[in-house]
């Protein structure tokens, strides 16, 4: 099986991927650019423009999250409706074009912090399969598979509350190999040294504590300040920013 992450509207590079590949795929969430922090590509700057993005990330790098809601509070004053529509219509596309590279693909899919699970699940091809939460077998081994983002702040409709994160994985039981979007809460796994965001999930990090699974993959750090770790027996590695790297990661060459 082949692992990524954080696709972030890469579709050409999901399509070569696809098409180079006769084995399942894991997706393990973030579907859509919401913001590129780089170079500040994305849906947002089709809504604003990127020098406001660039304003924007830069007060949420800061952690001035208030300070950049009321950023974009004023932007949007009087336009709400408009921007409304036209973010509606920006994510819809999105995902028409995303979930087409993943046509012939056999796929599991699941959702990271900015993604839409509605409009996620609605476009869906035929041979891929949406997974909230749940336990399976593939190629032989036990995959549970959670999805969701931490609470960051940033107020994106895939945040969990770390409890029902903690709840989802208690209903696993135990697996071979754990995938979810977000890191467990290890300051080396969890820290964007670009970014400057530090979000990792305790209710993971306690799962892998308890139930020692042989492999644990995840994404949503970027650029993290350790891509792999040990947690007793498990080997933790964050599959990679597929954005920016194309590249999957393959179990059980991991």
């Amino acid at each position: 099986m082949i692992l990524v992450a954080d696709v972030h509207g890469a579709s050409s590079k999901l399509r070569t991927l696809v098409e180079s590949i006769d084995e399942p795929l894991l997706v393990l969430g973030d579907l859509i650019n919401f913001t590129d922090y780089r170079n500040f590509d994305g849906i947002l700057a089709e809504l604003s423009g990127r020098d406001f993005v660039a304003d924007l990330v830069g007060l949420r790098m800061e952690g001035r999250f208030d300070d950049a809601r009321a950023l974009w509070q004023q932007r949007a004053e009087g336009r709400e409706d408009e921007l409304r529509r036209r973010h509606t219509e920006l994510v819809e596309e999105a995902y028409i074009d995303i979930m087409g590279a993943l046509s012939g693909a056999d796929a599991y899919v699941t959702y990271g912090n900015v993604d839409r699970v509605d409009v996620l699940t609605r476009h869906l091809p035929a041979g891929s399969r949406f997974i909230e939460h749940d336990r399976l077998e593939i190629e032989g081994y036990v995959v549970g598979i959670v999805g969701g983002g931490v609470r960051s702040g940033l107020n994106v409709p895939g945040e969990l509350e770390d409890q029902e994160m903690g709840r989802r994985l208690d209903a696993l039981g135990p697996v071979d190999v754990l995938c979810t979007h977000v890191a467990p809460a290890i300051p080396a796994l969890q820290r964007d040294v670009v970014g400057g965001m530090s979000k990792g999930s305790p209710a993971v990090l306690e799962y892998l504590t308890a139930h020692q699974p042989r492999f644990h993959f995840f994404g949503d750090v970027h650029q993290p300040q350790a891509t792999h770790w040990r947690v007793g027996k498990t080997r933790c590695r964050n599959v990679g920013y597929f954005r920016a790297t194309g590249r999957g990661v393959q179990l059980p060459s991991a």
